[in-house]
């Protein structure tokens, strides 16, 4: 895996102007290029002078001529100053090369060269970061090092040391790849042998100056491309990565990626539940929701998704049509669909009337519409049934299970084709035959109407996330900012505040933005609790209070439905004596005495302030056992109202918030103003706390209150032990 850089990005992205000598370079020069065979200058020259139409240079002041060119001993004894210059040297040689090149006027380049950043050797670390600055002082656009390199298949140009052939121009339904791992970028491109069209392969190698998002910025504002498709590894400018996305989208362009490294090994020592569900990963989820990006755990889902994008179009209707040729597909369609969340309806009453008229009484004039094997002999039958279901408007697309494949069944794909043009919607045709390069697999991947997949489940993902793109993803609103006010009192509780707050700064901290809490006086004796449980009414409950116990429970501090003076006289000396004998070092000040909360469905509300990604709010079902259902969603925070009620619906175990049993169906409006309120004391407060959580969320019915809450200054993560009850 590539090293993130070490030089972070605090430049907007570099736009197609600054990008263009890179790929389009007018003329190009090979430093390091040789005869020798295997060499990566010369397979690079064997790559470049195989295209025609730009110039390129030999640089190797080891070599008069090699084959028929000649070759100069140095950047400044060029004939014509290139826009590109490809560096295949030795690591060593790389730093004095890219000066010179800078001094020259060249406005790219282009190194193959690794051992920088990622040995993690301080040394290297500390070249790779020269490297960065030379174009930053320069504005010489660097891609690399630890490239593969560049390829622009409109112009044939093939910027790297792989060896490549030749190909057809791609079509209006081009891909552009953009990946840090050029190994996975050209072996994914390499699926242009098979007809799909690719515009460009941008490779980032170790990005000490050109990055991921550079180039999805310059793919979205380039003609040949229709969709993006994304192979990251890790992002260190998460914010120039957003701007270019939102970039991508304004253009247009659905952005899919893959991301690689989400195991996170050994994790975080963090206090609260939402540390342990909302980590590294949850933060990548978080911005790739906030862009609208697409994307897939599956490394071999990547391309499919890409290409049906690039050719669907707009959805004309959510609904998906399915016809096959076999029962047993149809129903594999018809499972896959219920598992990616697509609605197969059932088709108008006209479309009815058509399909069984168009296929044998021992088919299903249904969806999924079985036309049987008897398109064998009958093949108008299924371009009729076809078209039927194309035709109804109830539908944006139709699935075509491909079972055979055979060269007299391949009839079958211009028929599809034809359908789809006539009808104006795209066809997903599944390729389940285990013969994945048989006869009609080129024409129908190839096919600019018809989407090609190797398995039911990635066409059934590819269709879920085109309507996510199309359909669901609404335009971003501004969260409101939070009352002065509110951020007033929330700094006043700061200011006195230790590392960890105890229970009730927690909660004065939440109530000051508008979250309901739960009224609780701290006791330091037993007598007190009794009186303070009189004067608030029982039941109670009984917490003990200490900055050093974030979970109370697992502590043993925490008795609930107290309802009469000798149980809270007794539960107050059995919370001291159970603490004062699991943790001995805590600090403890007293017992909160509290009115027991209404009963209804537990939820976590939970932020923490990632150092990469920002502020991010988490929204999670189960209380206590939150990390064992791990049902949670994460987004940026703040979020707008619309935006927590999309948090709500993701839930896996969103029916509990309908009416469970004997509980009334929870508000989700007022649920998800709490969520608002919660990410605006995230986002304001974000220099001063680390993370925090409310946890239960007591939601019954309208009334939503913060039973339990625990928060964390910035000075108590770096190097500091969790608190003693651990997470």
């Amino acid at each position: 895996m590539k090293a993130l850089n070490p030089a972070n990005h605090p430049a907007p992205s570099l736009g197609e102007s600054d990008l263009r000598a890179l790929v389009e370079p007018r003329r190009i020069a090979v430093i390091g290029a040789s005869p020798k065979e295997g060499a990566f200058g010369n397979r690079l020259l064997t790559n470049l002078l195989d295209q025609s139409g730009t110039p390129v240079d030999l640089v190797n002041g080891r070599y008069d001529r090699i084959g028929d060119a000649p070759c100069f001993p140095g950047i400044a004894a060029l004939p014509e100053v290139p826009d590109l210059a490809i560096l295949a040297t030795a690591q060593s040689a790389v730093e004095e090369v890219l000066v010179e090149c800078a001094e020259a006027g060249v406005r790219g380049a282009l190194l193959f060269a690794a051992g920088y950043a990622e040995t993690g050797r301080p040394d290297r670390i500390a070249a790779q970061q020269r490297l960065t600055a030379l174009a930053r002082r320069t504005g010489m656009r660097i891609v690399g090092p630890n490239c593969i390199g560049l390829y622009n298949f409109r112009r044939d140009l093939r910027m790297t040391f792989t060896v490549q052939e030749p190909l057809e121009q791609p079509g209006s339904h081009a891909i552009g790849l953009v990946s840090q791992s050029g190994a996975l970028g050209a072996a994914v491109s390499a699926a242009r042998y098979r007809g799909v069209s690719f515009s460009h392969m941008l490779s980032v190698g170790n990005a000490c100056d050109v990055d991921v998002a550079d180039w999805i910025s310059y793919l979205a504002g380039d003609e040949d491309c229709r969709v993006i498709a994304c192979i990251v590894e890790g992002l260190n400018a998460p914010g120039r990565f957003r701007a270019a996305a939102l970039q991508a989208r304004r253009a247009g362009k659905p952005l899919v990626l893959c991301r690689m490294g989400k195991s996170e090994a050994g994790g975080e020592a963090a206090a609260s539940h939402t540390g342990a569900i909302a980590g590294w990963a949850a933060g990548y989820e978080a911005l790739f929701h906030d862009v609208g990006a697409i994307e897939t755990d599956r490394f071999e889902a990547l391309l499919e998704i890409s290409q049906y994008l690039a050719k669907a179009g707009r959805p004309r209707a959510r609904g998906v049509g399915v016809v096959s040729t076999s029962g047993g597909a149809a129903v594999l369609a018809a499972d896959k669909a219920f598992l990616h969340g697509v609605d197969l309806p059932q088709p108008a009453a006209e479309t009815q009337a058509e399909l069984e008229a168009a296929i044998p009484d021992f088919g299903v004039a249904r969806n999924p519409c079985d036309v049987t094997a008897q398109v064998v002999t009958d093949p108008a039958s299924l371009r009729r049934a076809s078209l039927a279901m194309l035709h109804d408007p109830g539908y944006g697309a139709m699935v075509f299970p491909y079972a055979h494949a055979a060269e007299r069944a391949r009839w079958r794909i211009p028929a599809l084709s034809e359908a789809a043009a006539t009808a104006g919607k795209p066809i997903a045709l599944v390729w389940i035959s285990g013969w994945l390069e048989g006869p009609g697999a080129r024409d129908a991947v190839r096919d600019p109407r018809i989407g090609f997949f190797s398995s039911m489940d990635s066409c059934f993902e590819a269709i879920a996330a085109w309507h996510r793109w199309h359909l669901d993803k609404p335009e971003a609103a501004e969260a409101p900012p939070p009352e002065p006010a509110a951020v007033e009192a929330a700094k006043a509780i700061l200011e006195t505040a230790g590392p960890a707050l105890t229970e009730r700064e927690a909660a004065g901290l939440v109530a000051a933005f508008g979250l309901s809490t739960t009224r609780s006086v701290l006791a330091t004796s037993a007598e007190e609790a009794v009186q303070v449980a009189a004067g608030i009414g029982v039941p109670v409950a009984l917490k003990v209070e200490s900055p050093d116990i974030a979970h109370k429970t697992e502590a043993g501090g925490v008795l609930l439905g107290l309802a009469d003076a000798d149980a809270v006289r007794e539960g107050f000396g059995r919370i001291l004596r159970t603490v004062k004998g699991r943790l001995p070092q805590a600090r403890i000040a007293g017992v909160l005495v509290q009115r027991m909360a209404p009963r209804g469905v537990e939820i976590l509300v939970g932020g923490r302030v990632d150092p990469v990604f920002g502020p991010l709010v988490t929204l999670a079902v189960g209380g206590v056992f939150v990390e064992l259902l791990k049902d949670s969603v994460t987004r940026l925070a703040p979020v707008d109202h619309g935006t927590a009620l999309g948090m709500i619906a993701a839930l896996r175990s969103q029916s509990l918030l309908d009416g469970f049993r004997d509980l009334p169906a929870i508000d989700r409006a007022a649920l998800a103003d709490t969520v608002c309120r919660f990410s605006q004391m995230m986002a304001a407060l974000r220099d001063d706390i680390a993370e925090a959580e409310v946890n239960p969320l007591i939601c019954a019915g309208g009334d939503i209150v913060a039973v339990d809450a625990l928060v964390r200054r910035p000075a108590a993560v770096p190097g500091q032990a969790p608190p003693a009850a651990g997470s």
